[in-house]
């Protein structure tokens, strides 16, 4: 091990920064937010640090560098484009037995900062010893997307609690068991519901207990149309703390690969022809079940679970049998895919609406206002209506929609196989059945479909029927 980690209590010791300029800025900044008193020697000041100074929060040296300006520091940071200012910076630091950092120049550097993940009072520091900073950032990047923003607060409120929790938790077996409940439990959940005085009231309960109950909870995920880089920062922690995994058929093998590997993953998606009330019946009994026997159940579903995905249906039910509940909202298939296939949902020359529509349309439950989507001026975003082109196409033309308005068939939106087709609204069924398109697919309808064969910029795209079979 090159370089020794350590953590350093700077508040109201004097730091001194030389240099005046953006980068020397950065730095003040940070030492600030570890309440160091910061002393900047410069003959002049970035904006930012005239600011800083202004405000009476640092104090400026002005002028050349000078020795005396390390008199009473602690820690020196050396931040100048000037080499020459830099080693004598440094010859000085050391002689006085101060800790000198030359931003950029290891070889001149006693001390090194890392890049930091800052969840205070939990702090992750990450170095490259100078070999690799550019590694040490990525890693960084990495762990700032796997740590919730809740783990200081929940770090902070243990703190307040650490004595209780010794005094009642005496056993170290049992503290650790409390601490994996604290960070696993309601307690956590509390917290990331912004709900700190629930947590706190939970926490004090559980101590009252001989035994914290482990009690699960579900966590109902959009895993967004496909493509596993739309997944949110909270839906990928999600995934990466499930015990269960209920996920559709239609949540894409890339998305579920970033799951935990020893989660149990269950499919529930519903298929064709199937009952889909009793699959449902038999959705909310697996999140009960699971949830009751103490695992953290995560119900994953493709899009947006509150966009035609039955997910006000699946709270009710969790709620109704007292099953604690969070919701990570999903990119909805329409805003993605319509994305992907270079299609501007508004446009200022085009669509001043948007309409999302679900596509089941039999004679018997039909209740679409046929008259409102015919209207100009408006895209229209069709769900789950492979199987109803025809019907469609000639519902929207009968109740006034122009015959030649274009319209874009998604198939596989966001995934690398997508596939765009292209045509006129009268021809919608034709080209769908010429190009074999099958589910998932979303359909869109307005003149910005017309804009895909411009903008597309992923994935295959074909208008018109497709080119004969060569003889």
């Amino acid at each position: 091990m090159k370089l020794f980690p350590i953590f350093t209590d700077l508040a109201q010791r004097r730091v001194l920064v030389v240099g005046g300029g953006e980068v020397a800025a950065r730095k003040a900044a940070a030492l600030l937010e570890a309440q160091a008193d910061v002393v900047v020697g410069a003959p002049e000041l970035h904006p930012e640090l005239a600011r800083l100074a202004a405000a009476g929060r640092i104090t400026h040296l002005a002028g050349a560098y000078q020795p005396a300006w390390l008199d009473e520091a602690w820690l020196v940071v050396a931040a100048t484009d000037d080499r020459a200012v830099n080693q004598a910076v440094h010859d000085d630091a050391v002689a006085r037995r101060l800790f000198c950092n030359v931003v950029d120049d290891a070889a001149l550097s006693t001390f090194q900062v890392p890049s930091i993940v800052d969840r205070s009072p939990l702090i992750v520091a990450i170095s490259s010893s100078g070999v690799a900073p550019v590694l040490a950032r990525r890693l960084r990047e990495r762990l700032e997307s796997l740590f919730d923003h809740t783990l200081g607060p929940l770090a902070a409120l243990a703190e307040r609690f650490r004595a209780r929790i010794r005094s009642q938790r005496p056993d170290l077996g049992q503290r650790r068991r409390f601490y994996d409940w604290l960070l696993d439990g309601p307690v956590a959940q509390a917290l990331r519901q912004q709900q700190p005085d629930e947590a706190e009231r939970l926490l004090g309960a559980a101590l009252d207990q001989p035994q914290e109950a482990r009690q699960g909870s579900v966590v109902l995920v959009g895993a967004g149309p496909g493509d596993p880089g739309l997944l949110t920062l909270k839906a990928l922690r999600a995934l990466n703390e499930a015990d269960v995994i209920l996920h559709d058929r239609l949540v894409s093998d890339a998305v579920l690969a970033l799951s935990r590997r020893d989660a149990e993953r269950i499919t529930v998606g519903k298929l064709l022809g199937e009952d889909h009330q009793a699959t449902q019946a038999r959705i909310h009994r697996l999140m009960v079940e699971h949830a009751r026997a103490g695992r953290r159940v995560v119900r994953l579903k493709g899009g947006d679970a509150f966009i035609f995905g039955r997910g006000g249906e699946e709270l009710e039910y969790l709620r109704e049998h007292a099953v604690p509940f969070e919701v990570v909202p999903g990119i909805t298939a329409a805003l993605a895919c319509a994305a992907y296939a270079g299609i501007p949902l508004t446009h200022r020359e085009h669509a001043q609406s948007v309409r999302l529509v679900t596509a089941h349309c039999r004679a018997d439950e039909d209740t679409l206002d046929w008259d409102g989507l015919a209207r100009p001026a408006q895209t229209l975003a069709f769900y789950m209506g492979v199987g109803q082109l025809d019907t469609l196409s000639a519902r929207l033309i009968a109740h006034g929609r122009q015959p030649d308005t274009p319209f874009a068939l998604i198939e596989n939106g966001s995934r690398p196989e997508q596939r765009v087709v292209a045509g006129r609204l009268d021809q919608l069924a034709e080209l769908a059945r010429a190009h074999a398109v099958h589910s998932p697919a979303l359909l869109v309808v307005g003149e910005v479909a017309g804009l895909a064969g411009k903008l597309r910029w992923f994935g295959q795209y074909a208008e018109g029927l497709p080119a004969p079979a060569a003889a």
